[in-house]
């Protein structure tokens, strides 16, 4: 799943291309999408910005219209000049915006809105959002009293709630967890003050180091030596994540994985590092 790294990219690409130009031609495989196209054409207006939040990406149109989009699992946006072969084969698209310049296209995302001002702030997610890791500022008090009235909650599971803080998915969680020696399967209420600002420090340190100019594709959390011939191996770039089995990049203990929460999400942790009690 795109995580928030993923979609500040994509918002900061298509803003660039489209931002300040004009929409020259729309089509969708939507209906819903459709019936407003129909009834309030996409076509002729401006592209005012294109901004994320967390892991939602919204186009903003002239005359208050916005655009907006969540990658899921599989989804993304693709950037082309007029013209230009597409990556992907048709049947995967879902939204093409069109310029004098660009094709900015959709392939399967499976969520796609259009929103006015009004009915944005009555989103059942979008404005409950928790501060933004993607965001050069994190609101720091304010993502701790969050992450405090998870208190029952696992640590791991806390830290994928888009309500405590915007842009964790299930790479960063396990990654933001070794970094901080913390156990993911630690209730949140035993963390100290000091634990609770190390996690905070962290997400928002991994997250802005992947979301700078020419960061690398992927997530990034580890620079060291690795022992992997497989150069396009993304395990290859992280502390823990996909690492079961092998030895911990810090001690050689084994790394560990087991199933959390009520989705069965992967959880890596590395025993040696990350005791279950501090």
């Amino acid at each position: 799943m795109p995580e928030g790294d993923t979609i500040f990219r994509s918002a900061r690409a298509l803003h660039r291309a489209l931002a300040g130009t004009t929409v020259t031609g729309f089509e969708t495989a939507y209906a819903p999408l459709t019936r407003v196209h129909d009834d309030a054409p996409i076509t002729g207006r401006v592209i005012e910005k294109v901004e994320s939040r967390g892991k939602w990406l919204l186009i903003y149109f002239s005359g208050d219209l916005i655009l907006v989009t969540h990658m899921l699992m599989s989804g993304s946006w693709h950037i082309y000049r007029r013209g230009e072969r597409w990556q992907r084969a048709r049947t995967h698209m879902r939204i093409v915006i069109q310029t004098e310049e660009f094709e900015a296209v959709a392939f399967d995302v499976p969520v796609a809105q259009f929103h006015t001002q009004r009915s944005l702030a009555r989103h059942p997610s979008i404005p409950q959002l928790g501060p933004d890791l993607a965001a050069a500022d994190l609101v720091r008090e304010v993502a701790r009293a969050r992450l405090r009235a998870e208190a029952s909650e696992e640590i791991g599971n806390a830290l994928l709630n888009q309500r405590v803080i915007a842009g964790i998915g299930n790479v960063f969680k396990s990654e933001i967890c070794f970094v901080c020696g913390i156990h993911p399967f630690r209730k949140v209420a035993s963390l100290t003050d000091a634990e609770i600002g190390s996690i905070l420090d962290a997400s928002h340190r991994l997250m802005q180091a992947n979301v700078r100019e020419h960061a690398p594709g992927g997530i990034v959390t580890y620079t060291g030596p690795r022992r992997t011939t497989r150069a396009d191996d993304p395990a290859a770039r992280l502390w823990v994540y996909r690492r079961e089995g092998s030895e911990c990049r810090r001690c050689g203990a084994t790394i560990l994985m087991r199933r959390q929460g009520p989705a069965a999400r992967s959880t890596y942790w590395c025993p040696e590092c990350q005791p279950t009690t501090p």
